[in-house]
């Protein structure tokens, strides 16, 4: 049975303060929720309807989750997504430490993309193309905030990630650092790379005056028509398709 002190606590974890508290925060949605039983987070309690359980059965047997059955209409108001009838995680959040520079690889630097909804976008766009560390500046969304979650549909299981002064991290890495600037050589022209960062910038100002002294190779995508601009989400993918296509492998 879905007490109100259950209920009072899943939607405590809308909250920041609440999640950074607990740490924890929530999953919600059929596929969402599927990803992150199949992955290695832990979760602490599943709301579902009897068909989701019924249809998952093996993988919630599997995991360490206190099961509460649950009404689509039940659903619909725990969540932030009304269409939401199949299930909600409530999971633990992991310890993300700092990591050294993958050899061979690029990593995805985000240096204050405050827009919850970009940063999921971007951690789907990195698992698209197969990215599997991000680092972020301080001032960059919180990874764990619903928005961002739900927007990466699944995809922030499968990425590294931690939040940094980007000057000391690029320093300590002492890689190449390719940033997007609207100035920046047009990235059509690049020849064979190995590896370094893609780094974003602010979807306002771009990249910061402190962190721009950093980047090594500054890269632009060229426009043909009269835009003043591009998404950062969407910058971020043709960035991702061009760098993993000149990959010399």
């Amino acid at each position: 049975m879905l007490s109100k002190n259950t209920v009072k606590f899943i939607k405590s974890l809308h909250q920041k303060k609440f999640r950074v508290q607990e740490r924890m925060f929530f999953v919600e949605g059929e596929k969402s929720v599927v990803e992150v039983l199949n992955s290695d987070f832990r979760l602490e309690l599943l709301v579902a309807t009897e068909s989701f359980i019924h249809k998952n059965n093996r993988l919630i047997n599997s995991s360490s989750a206190h099961v509460i059955q649950a009404s689509q209409k039940q659903l619909e108001g725990l969540g932030q997504y009304q269409s939401n009838d199949s299930a909600l995680a409530v999971v633990h959040m992991k310890v993300n430490s700092s990591f050294d520079f993958p050899e061979g690889e690029f990593v995805l630097g985000l240096d204050e993309v405050r827009d919850p909804g970009n940063l999921g976008t971007i951690i789907r766009i990195a698992d698209w193309y197969g990215i599997k560390n991000l680092v972020f500046s301080e001032h960059t969304a919180e990874f764990y905030n619903p928005k961002v979650i739900q927007s990466t549909m699944g995809s922030f299981t499968r990425v590294n990630f931690f939040y940094a002064d980007l000057r000391r991290t690029f320093q300590a890495w002492n890689v190449p650092v390719y940033g997007a600037f609207l100035d920046g050589k047009n990235v059509h022209e690049l020849r064979q790379v190995s590896s370094g960062v893609i780094l974003m910038g602010n979807e306002s100002n771009g990249i910061s005056d402190n962190i721009g002294g950093f980047v090594t190779d500054r890269v632009t995508i060229p426009g043909f028509g009269q835009a003043e601009s591009l998404n950062v989400a969407i910058a971020t993918a043709v960035l991702c398709d061009n760098f993993k296509r000149l990959q010399v492998q």
